[in-house]
């Protein structure tokens, strides 16, 4: 089998088709990922409508969506008139597959949410389900998954991989791994990288995301907090497993490299840019892992026509985002009584971290 293909997930900002130009007029650039329900076709630019067609053509387009929501408990208008979209962006366009964010968002102002972590539990596996069904049932083509770069709590980190493989397991789904989000983990939570990505079906992997982040300063004064913010170069120490991790996921097929198109504007932002490029096709090329392919087609699945819901599920989840986007006092979330969200058991740093992501990104 041939190796993973190696690409950039795709910004219209000025800057960053500066920085990638090089890569297409070398053509180095394997495969394109777009979040298409970011810029939908009628406000795309020609010239990215374009290269999104062309790579499209050619079968190296793949989709990722960032608004769909997969563990929102109720069941709107919006998801409706987002399938209704990502059907028409499918028709116009030939995606190899289409992959979605795990973790909800359930706010009015939803383009601007930010998606918050749920916990194992038989109703939000249902639920999550119920949506990534639908999802599959709107394509025609495989659908995956991406892990989420925030938990509230060590258990939440180590049960993330056990979720995604039920998630995905009646829909022959896959994964995208992504290493930075890993990285979160592993520097919030003082546990290993190897150890958290040994906790994932990594057969099921099919691509991977690199990218890099920033750090926050503790409000206790303690550690520094890590952040996925896709606003700098990838870390070394992402790069130093990635040639085993690679070796694990015996179906991978994609790796991909995010930065914000924002983030690229001088020449040393740049260059630093083409620099992470071109070390992970160095990695990619010295290999010699033989990777297999694997047939990721949707099974068949008999639909309830009415999606499913969980009112008390919604309403925790409300309740919640509302308590983080107020600045509640951390022992108010903390002593909270949810049923399915185990706030006894959360990291204060983490909580406070999720108040400072949601009032920057202001969803009300």
């Amino acid at each position: 089998m041939r190796k993973p293909m190696l690409g950039v997930s795709m910004m219209a900002e000025a800057d960053f088709v500066s920085a990638v130009l090089p890569l297409l007029q070398n053509n180095s650039m394997d495969v394109l990922e777009w979040s298409f329900d970011t810029l939908y076709q009628p406000y795309e630019p020609d010239w990215l409508r374009d290269l999104l067609n062309f790579y499209a053509e050619n079968g190296r387009l793949i989709g990722h969506g960032v608004y769909y929501s997969l563990f929102d408990a109720r069941w709107t208008e919006r998801q409706d008139e987002w399938l209704k979209k990502l059907k028409e962006e499918v028709r116009l366009r030939k995606y190899s597959h289409i992959t979605e964010h795990f973790g909800f968002m359930n706010t009015e102002n939803f383009h601007q949410g930010v998606p918050l972590p749920v916990s194992l539990h038989p109703k939000t596996l249902q639920i999550g389900k119920d949506r990534l069904y639908r999802l599959q049932e709107a394509v025609d083509i495989p659908v995956g998954v991406e892990n989420l770069a925030f938990s509230f709590s060590i258990d939440d980190v180590k049960e993330q991989g056990v979720f995604l493989d039920r998630l995905t397991e009646d829909t022959n789904g896959f994964l995208i791994l992504d290493l930075h989000n890993i990285y979160c983990q592993s520097c919030n939570f003082g546990v290993g990288m190897k150890e958290i990505i040994d906790l994932y079906p990594l057969h099921k992997v099919k691509e991977i995301h690199l990218s890099g982040g920033s750090w926050q300063e503790s409000a206790y004064g303690k550690k520094q907090v890590r952040r996925d913010t896709h606003d700098d170069a990838v870390p070394q120490d992402i790069l130093s497993v990635l040639p085993s991790v690679m070796e694990q996921c015996q179906h991978l097929e994609y790796v991909i490299i995010e930065r914000l198109g924002h983030t690229v504007k001088t020449e040393e932002e740049k260059a630093s840019f083409l620099t992470d490029f071109n070390t992970v096709r160095t990695i990619i090329e010295i290999s010699d892992m033989k990777w297999e392919e694997r047939n990721w087609r949707k099974k068949e699945i008999t639909l309830p026509e009415k999606p499913l819901e969980d009112l008390i599920l919604y309403e925790e989840q409300s309740v919640l985002t509302k308590l983080l986007f107020e600045n509640a006092d951390v022992s108010v979330i903390k002593n909270h009584n949810f049923h399915y969200f185990k706030t006894e058991n959360w990291d204060p740093e983490m909580i406070l971290t999720a108040q400072n992501i949601i009032k920057k990104w202001n969803p009300y």
